[in-house]
C-alpha cells in the first residue's frame, strides 16, 4: 500500500493545535513538506519544532481574512504547486439556532466556506499540472445527526459537506479527490470548552458531564488526535486515489446512522 508523500507539499489549516497539529505530524512522518496555517505563531512555531523532516514552514494569520489569506498563500505557490489541502477551522460558538445572531452565521461561513473556496480556488490549477491532488475537509458528525445545542456550526458544517460534494464531482477527472472526515468527541481544546459550557449550564461538575459524554460513545472513551490524523493521512495518500466524496466519521461508533 503506497502512503509515500515524499515530493508533496501540503497546506495545513487550523495546525496550531488539537486536530490540525496532529495532520501536520501525520503528513511529516509520512515524507511531505508541511505548510502549517493557523492564528498563533507562538504555536505555530512549536508545532514546527515538532515536525520530523526538513522545509516545513507556518503561515500566521486569522483564515477570515481573505485578503491576507490570498496574498499569503499566492506567495507560496511560487515555490511550487501544493497537492494537499487540509480545511480545518475552529467551530463556531455553541447555543441554540434559534438565538443565534446573523453575524455568527457570516463568521461561520467567512472561516469555512468562503475560505476553503478561495484556497480551492488558488491551489486548484497546480494540483490539476500535478495530476495530483486531496482537499480534506475536518467538519463533524454533524453532517450526519445535528448536534443538540450547536445551532450555527450544524448549519455551517452541512453546508460544508454539500460543497465538498459538490467539489468532489468537478475535480475528479483530473486527479483530484475531495473528501469530508467527520471527527467525533476528540481529546482538544474545543472538546473541552464544550464540556466546560455544558458543565456550567447544567450546574454539574466538567469532570461528570465528560464521563456522561464517554458513556454516550460505544467505544467509551474520546478519540485521539492523531486517530484522526490517520484517517486524514491515509486520504491525502496514493492509496486513496479512488475514495472520493465520501463523508468518514471517526467518532469510535458514536454516529446514530450509516
Amino acid at each position: 500500500m503506497n502512503l509515500d508523500l515524499t515530493g508533496k507539499r501540503a497546506l495545513v489549516c487550523g495546525a496550531s493545535q488539537g486536530i490540525g497539529a496532529a495532520i501536520a505530524h501525520q503528513l511529516a512522518c509520512m515524507g511531505c513538506t508541511v505548510i502549517a496555517l493557523a492564528r498563533s505563531e507562538d504555536k505555530l512555531a512549536n508545532v514546527l519544532k515538532s515536525l520530523p523532516g526538513k522545509g516545513h514552514y507556518s503561515i500566521s494569520l486569522d483564515i477570515g481574512d481573505q485578503e491576507l489569506l490570498e496574498k499569503s498563500v499566492a506567495g507560496e505557490l511560487a515555490d511550487g504547486p501544493i497537492h494537499i489541502l487540509i480545511n480545518n477551522s475552529g467551530g463556531p460558538k455553541p447555543g441554540p439556532i434559534s438565538q443565534a445572531e446573523p453575524e455568527a452565521f457570516m463568521a461561520g461561513f467567512r472561516n469555512h466556506i468562503l475560505a476553503a473556496s478561495l484556497l480551492v480556488r488558488l491551489l486548484l490549477p497546480g494540483m490539476k499540472e500535478a495530476g495530483y491532488g486531496r482537499i480534506i475537509n475536518i467538519i463533524s458528525t454533524s453532517v450526519k445527526v445535528p448536534i443538540p445545542h450547536l445551532g450555527v456550526s450544524n448549519t455551517v458544517r452541512g453546508a460544508m459537506a454539500n460543497w465538498a460534494k459538490t467539489l468532489s464531482i468537478e475535480v475528479a477527472p483530473f486527479g483530484i479527490t475531495v473528501n469530508n472526515v467527520l471527527p467525533g468527541f476528540t481529546d482538544t481544546p474545543r472538546l473541552t470548552a464544550l464540556i466546560e459550557a455544558n458543565a456550567a449550564k447544567q450546574g454539574k461538575p466538567a469532570e461528570d458531564v465528560a464521563e456522561a459524554w464517554k458513556q454516550s460513545v460505544p467505544a467509551k472513551r474520546f478519540a485521539e488526535p492523531r486517530e484522526t490524523a490517520a484517517a486524514t493521512a491515509f486520504l491525502a495518500s496514493p492509496a486513496a486515489a479512488y475514495i472520493n466524496g465520501v463523508n468518514l466519521p471517526v467518532d469510535g461508533g458514536r454516529t446514530g446512522c450509516l
